[in-house]
């Protein structure tokens, strides 16, 4: 994963309360301009969920990374909140082990 600006997709928002987040409503670049709040997201080949950051005023205001198993489905997560970090472990059927 390179840290190149042109990997990032940006998003208006997302939807329901499961991991990984669902983010909607698709912005393009030149739409950011105009814009205070917004997520920025990173995918895998897969097309699965790597890193989502919300961005406020320039600021990564919070942040989840996602680690998946061989298989696919979601093994970890890491949420940072300011100062705050949380690490939720699934298991191999995507239950939630521990926050």
């Amino acid at each position: 994963m390179s840290n190149d600006e042109g990997d990032y997709r940006y998003f208006l928002t997302y939807s329901g309360v499961s991991l990984p987040l669902n983010l909607v409503s698709p912005l393009a670049a030149n739409d950011l301009n105009n814009r205070n709040t917004y997520f920025r997201a990173r995918y895998d080949d897969a097309d699965r969920l790597l890193l989502a950051e919300k961005l406020v005023y320039g600021e990564v205001e919070l942040s989840h990374a996602y680690e998946y198993r061989a298989e696919g489905g979601l093994a970890r997560a890491v949420i940072v909140l300011g100062e705050d970090e949380t690490e939720v472990l699934f298991d191999e059927n995507g239950k939630q082990m521990r926050a």
